[in-house]
């Protein structure tokens, strides 16, 4: 499987800008074998029986969102996932079939170079006085 397979569009007014009051409200989404179920955090000590396994994800959205543009004009969004070096990024990259491997990005002060990788795009990132012209 690919990640660009779970991409998708998330209208903006679905993405939780705070966190719940109270907190035990946040949703979750349960699978107890016999369906998928929406329920509450409030509902864990009736969910749960000794030995059952909870995972929890404590991963943190940075705010790296990047809109950039080809040479030509074409409007590219990268989302930058994890640094992988000084300057280098994995990261999501829209559209990735119309943006090929190698392809220089820009935006005012910035730049990007799309290099391949093993799977996931890898991104780096310079300031325009790092670039040789």
């Amino acid at each position: 499987m690919r990640i660009d397979e779970f991409d998708y569009d998330l209208p903006p007014e679905a993405i939780a800008q705070t966190p719940i009051e109270p907190r035990d409200a946040a949703r979750l989404l349960v699978d107890d074998r016999s369906g998928v179920r929406h329920r509450v955090v409030a509902d864990l000590p009736d969910l749960l029986d000794p030995g059952d396994l909870v995972v929890v994800n404590d991963t943190r959205v940075l705010p790296a969102r990047l809109r950039l543009r080809k040479p030509t004009g074409g409007a590219v969004e990268v989302l930058l996932l994890s640094p992988q070096a000084p300057g280098e990024w994995t990261a999501l990259v829209k559209p990735a079939k119309r943006v090929p491997a190698g392809t220089v990005l820009l935006t005012d002060g910035l730049l990007t170079d799309r290099l391949p990788s093993d799977g996931e795009p890898v991104v780096e990132v310079a300031t325009v006085e790092d670039v040789d012209h």
